[in-house]
């Protein structure tokens, strides 16, 4: 069973970022850019949208690690911001969008869990648990990309907040992104887990799935 929950968390893992993505170009492409839409990104193939390193090794790697939890990213959708019809806020629009489709995924199978324990379904059936790990990494998906460091859509939204004097900021975590990731993922990811484990919490309305799936 552990193995069959391992192989179903990159799998899960994998599909959620694939929606993320697709909803980036989503939006871009409402929003007046078709750039993911030509360069067939625009789809919710995996195939297009797989990182061999982050889509796949990365989260093997962190799976037979044990480490607790497995993170991994896709080829950004690619989009033109000059071609969107809202200068002002389609960049932060877009951005947005990722992180919003994970949460509605957690909100819509948190719902589903709710339901089945409404009808007295135990908290250790498989259903209950698998629906719990797509809640699970959708969370982490969305919070994980709204911390606001470069590249994470979260940046996108903080530089739509920054005036314009602070232009350099910008510039200069833009410039320095994978050095401000790599610090954050080592030394700051413990400070959103409370942030993930509480809105598991909320949309499943179960602290007992959590001990059952990570206890």
């Amino acid at each position: 069973m552990i193995e069959i929950l391992q192989v179903f968390s990159i799998a899960v893992l994998i599909l959620s970022i694939v929606v993320h993505e697709f909803s980036h170009g989503w939006m871009a492409n409402n929003l007046g850019d078709p750039t993911a839409k030509h360069m067939g990104r625009l789809t919710l193939n995996p195939i297009p949208h797989i990182d061999l390193m982050g889509s796949i090794i990365v989260p093997i790697l962190l799976l037979i690690s044990n480490t607790g939890f497995i993170i991994g990213w896709a080829k950004p959708v690619p989009y033109n911001p000059y071609n969107l019809r809202d200068q002002k806020r389609g960049e932060m629009l877009v951005a947005l969008a990722g992180p919003a489709s994970n949460l509605l995924l957690a909100l819509i199978f948190g719902i589903m869990i709710r339901v089945l324990l409404i009808q007295g379904t135990a908290i250790s059936s498989s259903i209950i648990i698998f629906f719990g790990i797509i809640v699970f990494y959708n969370i982490l998906l969305a919070v994980f990309n709204l911390v606001p460091i470069p590249p994470l859509d979260g940046s996108k939204i903080l530089f739509h907040f920054l005036p314009y004097s602070m232009h350099g900021v910008r510039e200069t975590m833009e410039r320095n992104s994978m050095l401000f990731l790599l610090l954050f993922i080592f030394f700051g990811f413990r400070l959103i887990i409370p942030v993930m484990l509480y809105l598991f919490v909320l949309v499943t309305g179960s602290v007992e799935l959590l001990v059952v799936m990570f206890g």
